[in-house]
C-alpha cells in the first residue's frame, strides 16, 4: 500500500512538473519579444562579437582622465580589478543562468531572473525599471554624443560654420531611425563584427597619438602629481572609480547569452574570453599612454588633448580617421557609461562608433515594445508585426531624438542613472543571485567574497549617486534647452 502511495506520489510530481514546464513553454511561445529579438541561434563566437561591442566602446577614451586622479599605482590597480571583478561576475551570472536552463528554466531577460531567484515584485519593480532605464538613457546619451561628434567632423572643416548642435542630433537621430529596423539581437553579430574591428582601430589611433605627442615637443609638460585640494581629491577619486567601474559595464549579459543556441554551457566562457582579450588590448593600452603623455592634464576624452589652444598636435587627417572609426562604433552599441565625464570634452569623439553601439543597447527596448505590441501567433514578418514594429521602434528612436536635442546636459543625468543602474546590474546583482542560486557554505570563501562585492559596490554606487548630483548643483546654471554646445 504505502509503495502503491510513494508511486502515485511520485506520478503526481512528474505531472505537475510537466505542467510547470509546459506552462513554461506556454510563456515563451507566447512572448514575441522572447520569439522575435532574443533569437536563440548564435554561437560563441556571435556572442563574443556582442559582450566586445557593449563593453569595449568609445566611453575607454575617457580612461587616462580616471588614471589622473587615482596616480599611476592606483589607476592601474583599479583597471586590474575592473576587468578581474566584472570578468568574474559575468561569469557567475552566466553559471546561473546555465544552472536554470539544466533544470528546464532558460531566463532570456535579467527581469526573468529576478523574478525566478528574488520574487515577481523585484523584477517587475527594480530590475526590469532599472535596466529599461539604463539601455534607454544609453540611447539618449549615445544620440547626444553621435550629433556632438558630427560637429565636431564638420567644424574641423568648417571652424566657421554656422550649424547648430540640435541639427546634427537629429541627422544622427535619421541613421538611428534606419538600423533601429534591424530586427533582432542575432541580426546584429555581422554589424558587431565589424564593431570589433573598429574599437581595435580608434584604439590603436589613441594609442598612437599619445604616444607621438607624448615623445615630441608638442605635448604639455608631463606632471602626475594629485590635486592638493582635499575635497577635490576625494571627489576626484570616487569619480575616477565610477568611469572605471561603468566602463567595463554593460547591463546586459542575460539578453546576450539569450541569443546562444542551445546547449549555451561553456558558450558564455568562450564569449567572454574573446571580449577581454580586446579588452586588455585596448583599455590598458589608451589609459597608460594616455596618462604617460598628458598626465594630470589629461581630459575627460583622450582625444581632446590632440589639439590646444585651437592648434592641432597631430596631423587633421588622423583626427578625422579616428572620429570617423568612433563614430561607426557607436552606432552598434550605446554609450552608457559615465556620460557625465565625456560630454565637456566630445569635442574630438569619433561618431561612427557610436551608431554600432546604440543598436546594441537599443535591443532591450525593441525586446519590451515587441511583447506589447507584436503577436506571436503570426509571422515575424506579416504586415499584423511589421507595422506596429516599425511604429513603435521609429518613434521611441524619435523620442530619444528629441530628448537629446532639447537636453545636451542629459550626460550629467545619466551619470546618475548609471550610478543607480550599473552597479547593481553588473556588479551587485549577478553576486546575489549565485549565492543564493547554489547556496555556498558561510564557511566557503566564495560566500564572503561575494557578499563583499556586492556591500562595496552597492556603497561605491551611493557614493557614485552622491558625486552626480554634486555635478548636477555645479553645472545647473550653464542648463539651458536646444543648447549648441
Amino acid at each position: 500500500m504505502g509503495g502503491g502511495s510513494h508511486v502515485n506520489a511520485v506520478v503526481v510530481n512528474e505531472e505537475v512538473a510537466d505542467d510547470d514546464e509546459a506552462e513554461l513553454r506556454k510563456e515563451v511561445e507566447l512572448d514575441a519579444g522572447a520569439l522575435f529579438v532574443l533569437k536563440s541561434k548564435g554561437s560563441w563566437i556571435h556572442c563574443g562579437y556582442h559582450l566586445t561591442t557593449s563593453i569595449v566602446a568609445p566611453p575607454l577614451l575617457s580612461l587616462p582622465f580616471a588614471l589622473a586622479s587615482l596616480g599611476w599605482v592606483g589607476g592601474i590597480i583599479f583597471l586590474f580589478l575592473g576587468a578581474a571583478l566584472t570578468f568574474y561576475s559575468y561569469n557567475l551570472i552566466s553559471l546561473v543562468l546555465e544552472h536554470h536552463a539544466n533544470l528546464g528554466h532558460r531566463h532570456l531577460r535579467f527581469r526573468d531572473m529576478a523574478n525566478h531567484i528574488l520574487g515577481k515584485r523585484w523584477g517587475r519593480y527594480y530590475v526590469g525599471p532599472i535596466q529599461f532605464m539604463v539601455c534607454y538613457g544609453a540611447v539618449v546619451g549615445s544620440t547626444l554624443l553621435g550629433g556632438q561628434c558630427m560637429k565636431a567632423i564638420y567644424l574641423l572643416s568648417n571652424p566657421n560654420g554656422e550649424m547648430k548642435l540640435y541639427e546634427f542630433i537629429i541627422i544622427f537621430g535619421g541613421i538611428m531611425l534606419i538600423l533601429a529596423q534591424i530586427p533582432s539581437f542575432h541580426s546584429l553579430r555581422h554589424i558587431n563584427l565589424i564593431s570589433l574591428v573598429l574599437c581595435l582601430l580608434y584604439s590603436a589611433c589613441a594609442t598612437a597619438g599619445s604616444i607621438y605627442i607624448g615623445s615630441s615637443s608638442k605635448g604639455p609638460e608631463k606632471d602626475y602629481s594629485l590635486s592638493s585640494n582635499r575635497e577635490t581629491r576625494i571627489f576626484g577619486i570616487f569619480n575616477s572609480l565610477a568611469i572605471i567601474a561603468t566602463t567595463y559595464g554593460n547591463g546586459i549579459i542575460p539578453e546576450i547569452q539569450a541569443t546562444l543556441a542551445a546547449p549555451v554551457k561553456g558558450k558564455m566562457f568562450k564569449g567572454l574570453s574573446v571580449c577581454y582579450a580586446v579588452v586588455s588590448v585596448t583599455f590598458f593600452s589608451v589609459a597608460i599612454s594616455g596618462y604617460w603623455a598628458f598626465g594630470n592634464q589629461a581630459e575627460g576624452l583622450v582625444l581632446s588633448n590632440f589639439s590646444h589652444d585651437g592648434r592641432a598636435l597631430v596631423p587633421k587627417w588622423f583626427i578625422l580617421i579616428t572620429n570617423i572609426f568612433t563614430i561607426l562604433q557607436l552606432s552598434a552599441v550605446a554609450v552608457v557609461r559615465n556620460l557625465s565625464n565625456l560630454m565637456p570634452f566630445v569635442s574630438q569623439k569619433s561618431t561612427l562608433g557610436y551608431v554600432i553601439l546604440l543598436q546594441v543597447y537599443l535591443q532591450p527596448t525593441n525586446e519590451v515594445l515587441e511583447r506589447t505590441f507584436a503577436d506571436p501567433k503570426s509571422s515575424e514578418f506579416s504586415m499584423r508585426n511589421v507595422v506596429p514594429r516599425l511604429v513603435s521602434r521609429s518613434v521611441s528612436v524619435v523620442i530619444a531624438t528629441t530628448i537629446a536635442a532639447m537636453v545636451p546636459f542629459f550626460g550629467d543625468i545619466n551619470a546618475l542613472i548609471g550610478a543607480f543602474g550599473f552597479m547593481p546590474l553588473d556588479f551587485v546583482l549577478p553576486v546575489v543571485f549565485f549565492n543564493l542560486t547554489f547556496k555556498p557554505s558561510r564557511k566557503c570563501p566564495i560566500f564572503w567574497v561575494n557578499t563583499t562585492i556586492a556591500v562595496v559596490f552597492s556603497i561605491l554606487g551611493v557614493m557614485a549617486a552622491v558625486a552626480a548630483v554634486r555635478q548636477i548643483s555645479l553645472d545647473a546654471k550653464t542648463y539651458r534647452l536646444f543648447a549648441n554646445i
